[in-house]
C-alpha cells in the first residue's frame, strides 16, 4: 500500500526555549501541543492518536495532555525516531487506526541533566561489552569523518564551511542558542573534541521541544494552514552483528532509496533539505546517501555556499543541531522547518528558491558503530 498522498501535516509548533530551568518536559510538550493543534485550527479533544519517544511512559504523557488515544507509538531509535514516526503516523491514518495524530518530544538536558533526553534505556548486548572502556558518541563519528578524509581527501575546511552556514541561517533566527557568525578559520581554531572534529563541528547541547500534527490529506484540506503532504518515506538500521562495518555505508542509504522509491521523485526534483546534524560529517555523509552527489564528492559539493538558504540547495534553515537547538534528539525539528519553508514562512531565513518539495532525514545512534535512519519526502503540492 502506497502512502503517498493519503496523510499531509497540518499544524508545526518549536518551543522557544533553549534552558527551561522552571518548566518539565511534560510542560514543554503540552504546551507545544496546545500551539501546533491551534497552528492547523484543532483542539486537543480531536487528537485520537499520539506518537512520541524519550518523553518517558506514553499512558503518563496521555494523562498529563488528557488524550485517550486509539493509536499510540512509542518507536525509539534516537534523534531520526521522529521522522520515522511521520511515516507510522501517516500508516495508522491511511489505516484508519486514527485520525489525528499528535507527534511531540521535549527535553531538558541542560537544565536539568539527569532528566536525559536521549530516550536512554538498559544497555542491549554489545552495548554491555563495549560502553565500559569508554566508548563516546563523538569518537563514532570522528571515526567516520577519519575515513572518509583518507579514502577521498575531504578535508576541515570543507567540514567547517557547513557549520559556518548553520550559524548564518541561526543568525536570522531570533530563537537559536547561539547567533554570532563564525568563520571557517573560527571553526578549525575551536579546540578539537575528537579528532578531526572540532568544537564547532559539533552540535549544541539545549533545552527544548516541539510538536507536529497529522491527519488525512482529505481532512487537511479544510483546516487552517496549506497542508504539507508526506510523498514518501524510508527506514534503516546498520550495526556490527555480522562482525563487520563499512563506516562509509550508512543507513541513510537505504532509507533514502525507499523514500525516493515510495514517492516517484529521485534526487533532483527536491528543492531543499533538513539534515539531522549532531556533527559536520553527520551532514555531508548524508547528502552523498541521498544522491546530492556521488558518495566521496561531499566534501566538495558543500563547498562555495551551495547549501545556503539564498543558494540553489539550501538546508538547515533554522540553523540545524550545530547553531539552534539540539535537546538530545532533534529529528522533530526537521520536519518542523521543513514544514514552516515549504509553506513560506522561514521568515528572514526563508529560502529565496520557490520549493514545492523538501526531504526531512535523520539519523539516531552513531555512524561508525550502530544507527538508524529515517527519512520522509513532503510537498506543498
Amino acid at each position: 500500500m502506497s502512502l503517498k498522498n493519503k496523510a499531509a501535516i497540518v499544524g508545526v509548533y518549536e518551543h522557544p526555549t533553549r534552558f527551561a530551568p522552571s518548566k518539565t518536559t511534560y510542560q514543554i510538550i503540552a504546551e507545544s501541543a496546545r500551539e501546533a493543534l491551534a497552528d492547523a485550527g484543532l483542539t486537543i479533544k480531536d487528537v485520537d492518536g499520539l506518537f512520541n519517544a524519550g518523553a518517558g511512559f506514553s499512558l503518563g504523557l496521555a494523562d498529563y495532555l488528557n488524550v485517550n488515544p486509539s493509536y499510540t507509538d512509542t518507536t525509539n531509535y534516537g534523534g531520526s525516531s521522529f521522522v520515522g514516526h511521520a511515516a507510522h503516523a501517516a500508516a495508522a491514518i491511511s489505516a484508519g487506526l486514527c485520525s489525528v495524530a499528535l507527534i511531540c518530544y521535549s527535553a531538558t538536558p541542560v537544565s536539568a541533566p539527569m532528566a536525559g533526553g536521549g530516550g536512554g534505556m538498559p544497555l542491549d548486548p554489545a552495548s554491555n561489552f563495549e560502553n565500559p572502556y569508554g566508548v563516546t558518541i563523538i569518537n563514532g563519528y570522528a571515526l567516520t569523518a577519519q575515513r572518509h578524509m583518507h579514502e577521498y581527501g575531504t578535508t576541515s575546511e570543507q567540514l567547517a564551511e557547513i557549520a559556518v552556514t548553520m550559524r548564518l541561517h541561526a543568525s536570522m533566527n531570533p530563537n537559536a542558542k547561539y547567533r554570532d557568525p563564525i568563520t571557517v578559520e573560527d571553526v578549525l581554531k575551536s579546540r578539537v573534541i575528537s579528532s578531526p572534529l572540532h568544537l564547532l563541528d559539533c552540535c549544541v547541547v539545549s533545552d527544548g521541544g516541539g510538536a507536529v500534527v497529522m491527519t488525512s490529506a482529505e481532512r487537511a484540506r479544510d483546516l487552517r494552514k496549506k497542508p504539507i503532504y508526506l510523498l514518501g518515506s524510508g527506514e534503516a538500521m546498520r550495526h556490527g552483528a555480522g562482525g563487520h562495518r563499512d563506516l562509509m555505508d550508512i543507513a541513510t542509504n537505504d532509507s533514502a532509496r525507499q523514500a525516493y522509491e515510495r514517492s516517484g521523485l529521485g534526487p533532483k526534483d527536491i528543492d531543499m533539505a533538513m539534515i539531522y546534524d549532531s556533527f559536520t560529517i553527520t551532514v555531508l555523509m548524508q547528502l552523498e546517501a541521498l544522491g546530492m552527489c556521488k558518495r566521496g564528492e561531499g566534501g566538495a559539493w558543500v563547498s562555495g555556499g551551495r547549501l545556503r538558504y539564498d543558494s540553489e540547495f539550501p538546508i538547515n534553515t533554522d540553523g540545524g543541531g550545530l547553531s539552534s537547538n539540539h535537546p538530545g534528539m532533534r529529528g522533530i525539528f526537521l520536519l518542523i522547518e521543513a514544514v514552516r519553508q515549504l509553506r513560506g514562512e522561514g521568515g528572514p531565513r526563508q529560502a529565496k528558491k520557490r520549493l514545492r518539495t523538501a526531504v526531512a532525514t535523520g539519523i539516531g545512534g552513531i555512524l561508525g558503530y550502530r544507527h538508524a535512519a529515517a527519512t520522509v519526502i513532503l510537498s506543498n503540492e
